[in-house]
C-alpha cells in the first residue's frame, strides 16, 4: 500500500510538472493580427512571416538585421556574379524538408517558379516587378538565376523566396513543408498556432522546442499576457502600456505609415487635391500622444538608412487654409472635390490606428473633404490594397504599413510605384523610367537615381501621403534572452531566441 501510495504521489508529481516544464523551453507569442494563410509564398506579408520565415520555411540568402552582419548564406552556401550578369549559387548539401525528402536544385528552381507562376497569387512576386528572371539547373547543387535587366543585389531579392518541395502543387497549401528547424503541429484559425522542433534538422538545434502563437487585438491585452505569463513575446503592444524597463523594449521599425492614393479617378486624378490632403494632416500632432516618441515623419516608402535616401525632400506642413485654397481652385476648375473619399484601413495594423483615423478623418473634414472612414480584416483589405483593384471601388484611400529592412528602394520603389506595380496608385512614365534604371545601376549611381525618384515622386507627383516611420514596443518575458529588431514585425526566427 506505501508502494503504491509513493508511486501514485510520483506520478501526480510528475504530471503536474509536465506542464512546467514544458512551458520552460516553449515559447508563447501573442500577435495583434490573425493569420489567414500559412503558405510559404506569401512569408513576406508581415503576419504569415513571423510564424513561417526562418522557422518552417528558409531562404537562400538571409539578411541578418538583428546581428547587423549583413547578407548571410542560409540554403546557399555561396554566390558568384557570372561574367554575362547572371548569379550563380552553391546549395547546401546534406539537407532536408520536413517531409523527409532531400533538398537540391530542383526544389529551388521549382520555389522561384511557382512563386512568379500566374496560377497563383503569391506576395513574394512583386518584389521581382519591372524584370525577368529565369532560374537554371546546372547540376544537383548548383543553380544560375538570370535576370534581365542585369539585378546587381539578387542575391538580396532572393533572401525573401522561401524553398518548397519540388512536389509542392502550385496552389496555397496549408501544410507548409519547410526546411526550417519547426513544423506546423496544429492549426486552429482565429485562435491558435503552434509549431514544434523537428528531428532532422541539418543547422543548430534552437533553444526553444516548440512556440505557440495567439492573436488579441487590444495592445493592452497583449502587454497584460506578457505580464501575467499567459504569454513570453507581445512583438508589438502600445507606447503607453511599456511601463517596465526590465521587459518593454523600443525598436526603430522598418514600417512606414501611409495613404496609397488612387490616381486614376477624381478628384483625386487632380495634383491640388492631392498636395491639399498632405497639407490637411497635422502629423507633428499625433507624436507623443497617439503615436511614441521617436516616432519619424516620413519622406518615402522606406527608412532613412536606406541607400539614396535623399534628405532635402521636405515633410508636408500643415496647413489647413492652403489645403482649403487649393480645393477652391480646384471646384472652380470643375473638379468634383465634393465626391466621398472612401478612407480603408486595417484592423489592429498598429497601436490605437482607429484613433489616429479617426483623427486623420477629422481633419480632412475640417478642410472640406468628403472621407467616410471603414475598418477591414486582412483578408477583405487585400483586395482593396493589391491589384486587380474593385472596378466598382469609386476613389478610395488606403492606409497600410509598408515593411523595408533591406536597405535598398527597390524593395519598394517597383510594386508600390510602376505603372504594372501591384499596389500602385500612379502611372506615369519618368518613374517607370527611373525605376528601371536605378534597378539596374551600382554604387553612387544608384544611389544618385533612388535619391532622384524620391524627390520626384514626393514633390512633383505627390503619389500619396506620406505620414509616419513608425517605432514600436515589444515586451518580453524576463526569462528569455531575446531583444526585437527592425525586421522584428516581418519575421521572428525562434532559433535567436534563448533563455536565461
Amino acid at each position: 500500500m506505501i508502494a503504491k501510495a509513493v508511486t501514485l504521489g510520483g506520478l501526480m508529481l510528475a504530471t503536474s510538472l509536465a506542464p512546467a516544464f514544458a512551458q520552460e523551453t516553449g515559447v508563447r507569442i501573442v500577435m495583434g493580427e490573425d493569420v489567414d494563410l500559412l503558405e510559404p509564398c506569401m512569408s513576406t506579408q508581415s503576419t504569415i512571416g513571423a510564424v513561417l520565415l526562418q522557422n518552417v520555411s528558409e531562404t537562400l540568402t538571409y539578411l541578418d538585421v538583428g546581428g547587423g552582419t549583413g547578407l548571410q548564406p542560409k540554403l546557399a552556401e555561396s554566390w558568384e556574379q557570372q561574367a554575362d550578369g547572371s548569379w550563380r549559387f552553391k546549395l547546401r548539401q546534406g539537407v532536408s524538408f520536413s517531409d523527409g525528402s532531400g533538398f537540391d536544385a530542383k526544389d529551388v528552381k521549382h520555389s522561384f517558379d511557382r512563386a512568379m507562376s500566374d496560377q497563383i497569387t503569391c506576395e513574394v512576386k512583386r518584389y521581382f516587378g519591372g524584370m525577368t528572371v529565369n532560374a537554371e539547373v546546372v547540376d544537383d547543387y548548383t543553380i544560375d538565376f538570370k535576370a534581365d535587366p542585369v539585378q546587381p543585389i539578387l542575391p538580396l531579392l532572393l533572401s525573401l523566396l522561401s524553398i518548397v518541395p519540388e512536389e509542392t502543387p502550385v496552389e496555397f497549401t496549408r501544410e507548409p513543408i519547410g526546411t526550417g528547424p519547426f513544423v506546423l503541429k496544429e492549426w486552429t484559425p482565429s485562435q491558435q498556432i503552434v509549431l514544434g522542433q523537428r528531428d532532422g534538422y541539418w543547422g543548430e538545434k534552437p533553444a526553444v522546442t516548440s512556440a505557440t502563437y495567439v492573436f488579441r487585438a487590444d495592445p493592452a491585452v497583449r502587454a497584460a499576457m506578457v505580464a501575467t505569463d499567459e504569454a513570453d513575446i507581445a512583438p508589438s503592444i502600445a507606447a503607453l502600456d511599456a511601463t517596465n524597463p526590465e521587459t518593454d523594449f523600443s525598436y526603430l521599425d522598418s514600417e512606414t505609415i501611409y495613404i496609397r492614393l488612387d490616381h486614376s479617378m477624381p478628384p483625386v486624378n487632380d495634383i491640388r487635391v492631392r498636395k491639399a490632403l498632405n497639407m490637411a494632416i497635422d502629423r507633428e500632432a499625433f507624436i507623443g500622444t497617439l503615436l511614441p516618441e521617436g516616432t519619424l515623419l516620413a519622406t518615402a516608402l522606406f527608412p532613412p538608412p536606406t541607400l539614396g535616401w535623399n534628405k532635402d525632400v521636405q515633410v508636408w506642413k500643415y496647413d489647413p487654409e492652403g489645403a482649403k485654397k487649393l480645393l477652391d481652385e480646384a471646384k472652380a476648375d470643375g473638379v468634383p472635390v465634393d465626391t466621398k473619399l472612401t478612407l480603408v484601413a486595417r484592423n489592429a495594423n498598429f497601436p490605437n490606428i482607429t484613433e489616429v483615423m479617426e483623427a486623420i478623418q477629422q481633419q480632412l473634414q475640417e478642410v472640406g473633404f468628403n472621407v467616410d472612414l471603414q475598418f477591414y480584416e486582412i483578408a477583405e483589405f487585400q483586395k482593396l490594397y493589391s491589384k486587380p483593384y474593385p472596378t466598382d471601388r469609386g476613389p478610395m484611400m488606403a492606409t497600410a504599413m509598408h515593411d523595408n529592412s533591406k536597405g535598398d528602394p527597390s524593395f519598394t520603389m517597383f510594386f508600390k510605384y510602376a505603372s504594372e506595380g501591384l499596389q500602385s496608385g500612379i502611372s506615369d512614365p519618368k518613374v517607370d523610367d527611373l525605376i528601371t534604371r536605378a534597378s539596374a545601376a551600382t554604387g553612387e549611381e544608384r544611389a544618385k537615381l533612388w535619391s532622384e525618384l524620391q524627390a520626384y515622386l514626393h514633390d512633383d507627383v505627390v503619389a500619396d501621403v506620406l505620414l509616419f516611420h513608425s517605432v514600436r514596443f515589444a515586451r518580453v518575458a524576463p526569462r528569455l534572452s531575446w531583444r526585437p529588431n527592425m525586421s522584428t514585425t516581418s519575421s521572428l526566427p525562434l532559433g535567436e531566441i534563448g533563455f536565461k
